[in-house]
C-alpha cells in the first residue's frame, strides 16, 4: 500500500507456499450432468446455486454477497458493543459516535413517533418558494448541506493535472436507473410504477390523491427533460464525457441563470481558488438544459420535484409507511426483492454511510491480521510482476508504447487492507436519540470534508472504499490498486492456503484491478494519473481491434432464458471484461512462477491448474433475480456472473489443457475469435 510494496517486489517475486492438505472450506462440488468444456460455469457452480438460494432480502446471491454478509455480521458485533457502551465511552470518540448513530437508527419507536417531522421544515421551505430565483437559491443551499439535487457535485483529481484536486459538477437528478428509462417503450410499465410511487409518497405527507397524481406528473415531466440531456452510461465511459475543464466565467456562459461564483460561495468553497484554477463542468449539454429549466420551468413544478426528492431521499429514515413504500418500489418493483432487510442491517448501513471509515478502523483491529496483510502483499507483488512480464512479451505492441506502459506499471501504488492514516472525526456531532438528525449532520460533515480538498494536492494514500467492504478498485487518477481487508478472506483468499486456490481467487482480483490501468478507460491515463495519450496510433488501433473482439463475445451472452433478446452490453462492460481476461492471465503466470519446481499435489482430486480455475469459478458462483438482472444489463459495467466465469478461461489455452478440452468445444475459442490483450 506504500512505496515499500514496490521495493519488496523483487525479493518476493517467486515465493510460494506449498500445502499438502486441502482447505476445508474449499470443496469442489461439480454438476456431473454438465461439462467443464461446454459450460464451465454450469459444471462448477450449478450445485452451489441449487444449495444456496437467494435470501428473501437480496436481489442476488453469490460468493461476493455471502462474504459481504459475513462482513456485516462481524460489523454488527462491533456496532452493538459500541451502542451498549456509548454513554460511558470516551466523549467524542469514534466508538461513542458510532454507538449513538446505531442506537438511534435502531430506535424504531422514536422513528415511528417522529413520522415525517424531520423533513417538515424542508417541505415548508420548498412550499414558500415564489420565483425561479428562489428555486436557484434553495437548490444551492441544499447542495451546501450535502443534499445533492438535480446534479452531482464532488471533488477529484484534475484529469490534466492529477496532482491537484478540483471540483466536478456532473449530470444527475433522475430517480430511475438511467436516461433510457424515460423514453424507451420497454420501460413504460416501470415509468407508470415510478409515477405511482411518487404520488404515494406525496399522499403519505398529507397531499390529496388528485393533487398527488398531478404533482407526480410534474416530477416525471421534469425528470424526462433532464434525461433527454443526459449521457447514457456507456457514453460516460469516455473520459471526454467525464471532464470539461472551465473557469467560473466560462461556466457562467453555459448557465447564464446559474452563477457558479455564488454557488461556490454558498458551498463555502474559496471561489477565488475555483475561479483561477477552474473546475470540471463535466457535461455542458446537461447543464445548459438544466439552466433553461431553472429559468423557465414553473416554480410549482420545481416545488413538486424538490418535495418528492426530499421525501424519497429521507424515506428509509422516516416512519414505517415511508420505509415500506421506498422498499416497495426500489426493492420489489425495480429489483424483484421479496423482503426488506431486517432493521439491524439497515441501521448498520446508516453507520457505514455516515462513518464508514471510522467503523473500518474498529473492524481491522479484530478481523485483519498482520499475517494476512503480509501474505496478501506477497500475492500483489507477484501478480504485478506477472503483468510486467506480459507487457514485455507482447507481440502486438511496439517498443515505444511498451516503454510507456512499463513506465505506468512502475508507478502503480498497491494499497492493502486499510489506510495508513485514519481520518479525524472531530467536529461531527451526533446524539443517541435522533436518527434523521444524525444522518443529516454526518452528510454535511462529510460534504465539508470533501470540499476542503479543492485546490489541495492529491493524496494517493487516501481510500475511497472502507476496509469492511467486500470489493476492490483501481483509481486511474492516482494509479492505485486497492484491496480492502474484507475481501482478503475465503473464498478469495486463504492466509495459510494453497497457492493455486489463492491465485485463482484473490490473485485474479489483484490482476483484474491492475488490468484496469490498461483497459479501455485506464489506458487513456498515464502513470501520473493524467488523461494523456501514451500510445502510437498503430498500437492503439491494434488494442481497439482486440478489445472489439471482447465486445463481440459479451454481446452474444443472454443471461435470462425468459428474455433471450436481452443480452450483455459488450461496450458498457468492456473495462471489466478486459480486467477479468488480463487479471486471470496474470494470476496464472504468477502462480506458475511462484510454484516452479514444487510438486503438484492432487488436492480435492484436482491438479494445481484445475484448482486455480475452479476457485475462479467459485468466486463468481451465484444467481440473480430477473428484475435486477434486467436493470444491471442497462446500468452495470460488470457483465453477468455466468459470462465472467466462462469468458476469460475460454480465451486461455491453459484452461483447455487443464480440463482436456478440444477444438470445437464451447469453452475453447477458435484462434480467430480468441482474445489476448495483456
Amino acid at each position: 500500500m506504500t512505496p515499500r510494496a514496490i521495493t519488496l517486489a523483487a525479493a518476493l517475486c517467486c515465493a510460494g507456499v506449498a500445502h499438502a492438505a486441502a482447505i476445508p472450506e474449499f470443496v469442489p462440488d461439480v454438476d456431473p450432468t454438465q461439462s467443464a468444456c461446454t459450460d464451465f460455469n454450469a459444471w462448477a457452480n450449478n450445485n452451489w446455486v441449487k444449495a444456496n438460494p437467494i435470501p428473501a432480502d437480496k436481489s442476488r446471491w453469490g460468493g461476493f454477497d455471502a462474504l459481504a454478509e459475513k462482513s456485516q455480521n462481524a460489523q454488527r458485533g462491533i456496532v452493538e458493543a459500541a451502542a451498549k457502551n456509548a454513554d460511558s465511552a470516551k466523549p467524542g470518540s469514534i466508538e461513542q459516535k458510532i454507538g449513538w448513530i446505531y442506537r438511534a437508527a435502531m430506535d424504531e419507536a422514536a422513528i415511528e413517533r417522529a413520522s415525517f417531522d424531520p423533513i417538515k421544515k424542508d417541505l415548508a421551505a420548498i412550499a414558500a418558494l415564489k420565483t425561479n430565483a428562489d428555486v436557484i437559491t434553495w437548490l444551492q443551499q441544499a447542495h451546501a448541506r450535502g443534499e445533492g439535487r438535480t446534479f452531482g457535485f464532488g471533488v477529484s483529481a484534475d484529469y490534466k493535472n492529477a496532482k491537484r484536486q478540483i471540483a466536478f459538477a456532473g449530470q444527475g437528478g433522475l430517480g430511475l436507473p438511467g436516461p433510457e428509462y424515460y423514453s424507451k417503450a420497454e420501460h413504460a410499465k416501470l415509468r407508470t410504477a415510478y409515477v405511482a410511487h411518487i404520488a404515494k409518497l406525496f399522499e403519505l405527507t398529507g397531499t390529496a390523491a388528485d393533487e398527488a397524481q398531478a404533482r407526480a406528473a410534474q416530477v416525471m415531466a421534469l425528470e424526462t427533460q433532464l434525461a433527454a440531456a443526459s449521457f447514457l452510461r456507456v457514453e460516460l465511459r469516455k473520459p471526454e464525457n467525464q471532464y470539461n475543464f472551465v473557469t467560473v466565467e466560462q461556466a457562467n456562459k453555459v448557465t447564464p441563470h446559474w452563477d457558479w461564483a455564488q454557488y461556490f460561495k454558498t458551498m463555502q468553497v474559496d471561489a477565488g481558488v475555483t475561479a483561477t484554477g477552474g473546475f470540471s463542468l463535466s457535461q455542458p449539454k446537461f447543464f445548459a438544459a438544466l439552466d433553461t429549466l431553472l429559468a423557465e420551468a414553473p416554480v410549482a413544478q420545481w416545488q413538486a420535484y424538490f418535495s418528492f426528492h426530499a421525501i424519497d431521499g429521507a424515506s428509509p429514515s422516516l416512519a414505517k409507511a415511508f420505509q415500506d413504500e421506498n422498499f416497495a418500489f426500489y426493492g420489489k418493483t425495480l429489483n424483484g426483492t421479496p423482503e426488506q432487510e431486517v432493521r439491524w442491517k439497515r441501521a448498520l448501513g446508516a453507520v457505514n454511510g455516515s462513518m464508514g471509515q471510522a467503523l473500518g478502523q474498529l473492524y481491522v483491529k479484530q478481523y485483519f491480521t498482520p499475517e494476512a496483510k503480509v501474505r496478501a502483499q506477497q500475492l500483489v507483488d507477484n501478480v504485478r510482476n506477472a503483468l510486467k512480464a506480459r507487457i514485455d512479451n507482447l507481440d502486438w505492441m511496439t517498443p515505444e508504447t511498451k516503454a510507456k506502459a512499463i513506465a505506468k506499471w512502475q508507478t502503480f501504488l498497491p494499497k492493502i487492507g486499510y489506510p495508513d492514516t485514519w481520518r479525524d472525526w472531530t467536529g461531527l456531532t451526533v446524539t443517541a436519540d435522533s436518527h434523521y438528525a444524525n444522518l443529516r449532520a454526518a452528510r454535511a460533515f462529510n460534504q465539508r470534508f470533501n470540499l476542503a480538498k479543492i485546490g489541495k494536492a492529491t493524496d494517493r494514500y487516501e481510500w475511497s472504499m472502507t476496509p469492511q467492504t467486500v470489493n476492490a478498485y483501481y483509481s486511474p487518477s492516482t494509479n492505485t490498486i486497492n484491496f480492502p481487508a474484507a475481501i482478503l478472506q475465503p473464498p478469495f483468499f486463504y492466509a495459510k492456503g494453497d497457492d493455486a486456490i489463492n491465485y485463482g481467487g484473490i490473485g485474479a482480483v489483484i490482476g483484474h484491478e491492475a488490468g484496469h490501468g490498461f483497459d479501455d478507460q485506464g489506458s487513456q491515463f498515464d502513470g501520473e494519473g493524467n488523461n494523456a495519450n501514451w500510445w502510437t496510433a498503430e498500437d492503439r488501433q491494434r488494442f481497439e481491434e482486440r478489445a472489439n473482439k471482447l465486445v463481440a463475445q459479451a454481446d452474444e451472452y443472454a443471461p435470462l432464458p425468459q428474455h433471450p433478446d436481452k443480452r450483455a452490453n459488450g461496450r458498457l462492460t468492456l473495462g471489466e471484461n478486459i480486467g477479468d481476461l488480463g487479471g486471470l492471465n496474470m494470476a496464472y503466470d504468477a502462480m506458475v512462477k511462484a510454484t516452479v519446481g514444487q510438486p503438484d499435489p492432487m488436492l480435492d482430486g484436482m491438479s494445481r491448474d484445475q484448482r486455480f480455475f475452479m476457485n475462479w469459478a467459485k468466486v463468481w458462483a451465484g444467481s440473480i433475480r430477473p428484475e435486477n438482472q434486467l436493470v444491471r444489463l442497462n446500468t452495470d459495467p460488470h457483465a453477468p456472473a455466468g459470462f465472467r466465469t466462462n469468458a476469460a478461461p475460454s480465451n486461455m489455452p491453459a484452461f483447455a489443457k487443464a480440463y482436456g478440452c478440444k477444438a470445437g468445444d464451447a469453452m475453447v475459442r477458435p484462434d480467430d475469435k480468441r482474445v489476448v490483450i495483456w
